[in-house]
């Protein structure tokens, strides 16, 4: 039911692939309330889904963009100015590889030159992001820029090897260019840290049907969808949260703060017995 909420509010949406996607859902969702945006992702991600599809269904384009490049940032946001009629009220990060984990490398046996690739993608350019925005003045006062992020910053997931390391990158960057950026004009910059979900990406990596199923168990809530998590963001692009900065914000069901369950417990007895 659409509220509105950001009515005349205008930004970018980064990595939406497929329809499984917490970008792609979030676009709907920021078009249902109003907002005017454009969509980018890498080249060859584009290439592998449908977002022009998405595009379409949204009234607006797709520009294509390695968030890794700042030259291609540069680019990006000089294109969507124009497309958009002006600065942007919100960006979002929903960006994140691991060269390592797609071709199987353990934690102890990493390839460096892969993991600063996945350091690269993942959270280096939440920091290039925010730099040329700020270096081009493109971001309106109190705008939000809300990247996404994951638990394994903060706890052991033997599977998620050199990802955890870029999510804990990701989150410190958040912190560091929230301040500055707060100081400055005003603009907002959170994490989210979002349930195991099921998109492309997330099933990618190894055990993953494992965290989803034991994160379901453990929340009192369960598992947040990808459609929850859109509507969250949503709610951080807009003015309802205008004091919310340098956050990391868990939307995960209860997960973060709950210890065990009696689920848990009760599958914890039966393979005793």
């Amino acid at each position: 039911m659409p509220e509105n909420l950001l009515q005349g509010k205008k930004g970018i949406i980064t990595g939406a692939l497929d329809e499984n996607s917490i970008a792609w859902k979030t676009a709907l969702k920021a078009k249902e309330q109003g907002a005017k945006f454009v969509l980018t992702n890498a080249p060859i991600a584009m290439r592998m889904g449908a977002i022009q599809e998405l595009a379409k269904e949204c009234d607006t384009i797709v520009i294509p963009a390695d968030a890794t490049s700042v030259e291609d940032i540069e680019k990006l946001y000089a294109e969507a100015k124009e497309f958009l009629g002006g600065n942007f009220d919100f960006l979002l990060h929903s960006i994140g590889m691991s060269p390592n984990i797609r071709k199987g490398r353990e934690y102890g046996d990493l390839n460096y030159d892969w993991a600063m690739k996945s350091y690269d993608i993942s959270a280096l350019s939440f920091h290039k992001m925010m730099q040329v925005a700020e270096k081009q003045d493109v971001m309106n006062e109190w705008g939000s820029i809300v990247g996404l992020s994951y638990i394994a910053a903060q706890r052991v997931y033997p599977f998620y090897t050199d990802m955890a390391d870029a999510k804990a990158l990701l989150e410190s960057i958040a912190r560091g260019f929230g301040y500055r950026y707060g100081k400055k004009k005003k603009v907002r910059v959170n994490t989210i840290s979002q349930s195991p979900t099921v998109t492309t990406a997330g099933s990618g990596i190894g055990g993953f049907s494992s965290f989803f199923n034991f994160a379901e168990s453990l929340s009192p809530l369960g598992n947040a969808s990808a459609e929850a998590c859109a509507e969250y963001i949503v709610t951080m692009f807009s003015d309802y949260t205008r004091m919310v900065t340098m956050q990391n914000l868990y939307h995960d069901g209860g997960y973060s703060s709950t210890g065990i369950s009696e689920e848990i417990m009760e599958k914890l007895m039966d393979e005793k017995q």
